[in-house]
């Protein structure tokens, strides 16, 4: 646990003796190890414990440009720091410790709104690795990696983001100088949102419409340098800047990037899949689904890195936050009760602590197809893709949705203090809320997930054989829906399936009426957009509760902390049954007389969470400074903390503001 330099709380301190496990060995578990879990606080110590990477101002009272400046700053210092951490261990494993650092939760307690290197780690090397040859790879990843240039990923465009096909900027081929001319014919063909594009990188993998021989190939991935290495000046034909400020996220220096023709050599496109040759003969690539790796990556990692990160930060604020505030009088005459005992904000918190543990559960599958896929792929078996890409889809929309929601949940559960910077609810909001949009619109994705899902009901209804997540579908025509519902995890799984399988099978029946009707094919699947979307998230539930249900089954832990996880499981399961109420009665085998019961249990199993609830956050285990909120810190110190944060604002420097004399005092005096 973090080293305590003042006195807890007495409230917090009580809450922690009333804990039934060892928070310990929960961490460990959360952790992958007891080893995992000294190697991760050694990292937090060795860079949070360095006064060069503290602020000497909270960066919320600096400018916008300030804010910018002081970001390369310490993202300079912290590759430093990277590197001789890596000496010292010998090497380690590199890959990992960046992650740990600049992807983590460890670089947003240095970088709070946002790492403006990130995507040069995170999009632009897996891209060169999964798209290049390997002359290719050799050259820019070793350029890349030893920080030699800064790299962004140039995707999405101002007219255009999810639907890739529609990106407008194009890149031509000219066999005469076997070079590609890049340009942007349009306003909207401007590359618009890449982080570190604004002012931070030199090269970027640009995604254009590539036109050879005078047809289109559709998009490819090229290699452009933007600015000079020397000088950093744009290079000529690159129109380029940072598109301002925004909700969140505000140090990660998004960008615009625009062509005015622009050649690069024809080595400069990636071509590990489809290829350009001198004369420019186009070779496809005999599968154009080996393209999906990067935005597949990347989802994998929102699920974990983003909405369980982001969702266990509020979750811990507002729970400790829960057990200091005292408010009300529960009974007449008696003191104020700590908020945490009142049912209603059990209700708010104790749901989100469980989707932490059911997202982590569920970005550790997907995080081991993902690694399994690439691997079959790199051997030319594609068999495990789409399902892959369908679940990352659809697990991204949901994950990111959910916590988004639960965050501002958890704000809204601790008052008017939740509104304060100081709570980190803003930060925490800020960049839960940006991946809901980011690596595919949810919507979208929710359709794409949803599309594979109707083709799945009708090999399952001509008894072909479907991927593992689907087996539900194969045997939902001999589903007991008419069986006495059940108090059981077995039960609820069944019921979670069963509405999964009800909503996809309407979807492909009513497209399938529409189309026989005479109806576009597109049309008919637009008509019943909305129906598909939640046969999406439907089956995301039901894999979600399924695999959260499946994991707990054979841990090896303690049973007072197998006990925690059920109760946990339970009403992750319990709480979104209740919440998709007609769902249910209407697909499953629950009965309107069964209800009550199901509130019931629920209720138990708040009260069954509730002394453990701080014992939960705990577990996680996340450092103060990681944390950064005045309601959330280990040692409870709810009201030093905000007062002590208050005194930190430039307005307090001095007892009189000079804007009294400028303006105030000659307006007061003015006898208006």
């Amino acid at each position: 646990m973090p080293e305590i330099l003042s006195k807890c709380n007495p409230d917090i301190e009580k809450e922690r003796k009333k804990c039934t496990f060892n928070t310990k060995e929960l961490t460990f578990f959360l952790d992958k190890g007891e080893d995992k879990t000294e190697e991760r606080k050694a990292l937090e110590n060795y860079f949070l414990n360095d006064p060069e990477l503290k602020p000497k101002i909270p960066i919320e009272y600096l400018s916008h440009k300030e804010k910018y400046i002081e970001a390369i700053r310490l993202s300079c210092l912290l590759f430093k720091k990277i590197n001789t951490w890596l000496e010292r261990q010998d090497g380690g494993n590199a890959m990992e410790a960046y992650q740990s650092v600049l992807g983590g939760s460890l670089g947003s307690a240095i970088l709070k709104e946002g790492y403006p290197f990130a995507v040069h780690y995170v999009m632009f090397i897996p891209t060169i690795m999964g798209q290049g040859t390997m002359a290719q790879q050799a050259y820019w990843i070793s350029r890349a990696w030893n920080c030699e240039i800064m790299c962004t990923y140039a995707q999405t465009e101002l007219g255009h983001g999810t639907f890739i096909r529609g990106l407008e900027t194009t890149a031509t081929y000219d066999p005469t100088t076997e070079e590609f001319i890049l340009n942007s014919p349009t306003l909207t063909s401007y590359k618009w949102w890449p982080g570190g594009l604004g002012h931070t990188c030199n090269y970027a993998v640009v995604l254009a419409q590539l036109y050879t021989k005078g047809k289109c190939h559709g998009i490819h991935p090229f290699v452009v340098q933007l600015r000079d290495e020397d000088t950093w000046l744009p290079m000529p034909g690159i129109k380029i800047g940072e598109i301002g400020c925004k909700l969140g996220m505000n140090t990660v220096n998004n960008g615009y990037l625009g062509f005015e023709h622009v050649r690069i050599p024809r080595d400069r496109m990636l071509m590990k899949n489809n290829k350009v040759l001198k004369d420019g003969t186009y070779v496809k690539s005999q599968n154009e689904k080996l393209t999906y790796g990067t935005m597949i990556f990347v989802r994998v990692v929102i699920v974990r890195g983003v909405a369980a990160t982001s969702l266990a930060k509020a979750v811990t604020i507002a729970t400790r936050y829960s057990a200091v505030r005292r408010q009300s009088e529960m009974k007449p005459g008696e003191p104020e009760p700590q908020i945490v005992e009142y049912q209603t904000q059990q209700y708010k918190l104790f749901p989100g602590i469980a989707t932490v543990f059911a997202l982590n559960f569920s970005a550790s599958w997907l995080w081991d197809v993902y690694n399994s896929v690439s691997s079959d792929l790199e051997h030319g078996d594609l068999e495990k893709l789409p399902e892959l890409h369908a679940m990352s889809c659809c697990l991204k929309a949901v994950s990111s949705k959910d916590a988004t929601n639960m965050i501002e949940t958890c704000r809204l559960a601790c008052g008017g203090h939740g509104y304060m910077t100081s709570s980190s609810f803003p930060n925490v909001y800020g960049t839960s809320t940006a991946a809901v949009t980011y690596e595919g619109e949810n919507t979208v994705l929710l359709l794409q997930t949803a599309r594979y899902l109707v083709k799945a009901w009708h090999q399952a209804s001509s008894s072909s054989n479907v991927a593992g997540t689907l087996k539900y579908l194969q045997d939902y025509k001999t589903a007991h829906m008419y069986l006495p519902w059940e108090e059981s995890l077995p039960c609820i799984v069944r019921a979670f399936q069963l509405v999964a399988a009800s909503k996809i099978k309407n979807c492909a029946e009513n497209v399938d009426n529409l189309v026989k009707e005479g109806v576009s094919p597109e049309d008919a699947w637009n008509r019943n957009s909305i129906q598909l979307t939640q046969a999406a998230e439907a089956h995301c539930r039901a894999f979600i509760v399924d695999t959260f249900v499946n994991q707990i089954k054979d841990l090896k832990v303690s049973e007072s902390l197998l006990k925690v996880l059920r109760d946990l499981c339970e009403l992750y399961s319990v709480y979104w049954l209740l919440n998709n109420l007609g769902d249910f009665l209407m697909y499953s085998n629950l009965k309107a007389s069964d209800v009550p019961r199901l509130q019931k249990w629920q209720e138990k199993l708040l009260a069954s969470i509730r002394p453990n609830a701080v014992g939960l956050v705990d577990s996680f285990d996340i450092h103060d400074d990681i944390l950064g909120s005045a309601l959330g810190a280990y040692d409870g110190r709810v009201y030093e903390r905000l007062f002590e944060e208050a005194n930190k604002s430039p307005l307090n420097a001095e007892p009189v503001n000079e804007s009294f004399h400028k303006y105030l005092k000659p307006f007061l005096k003015s006898n208006i």
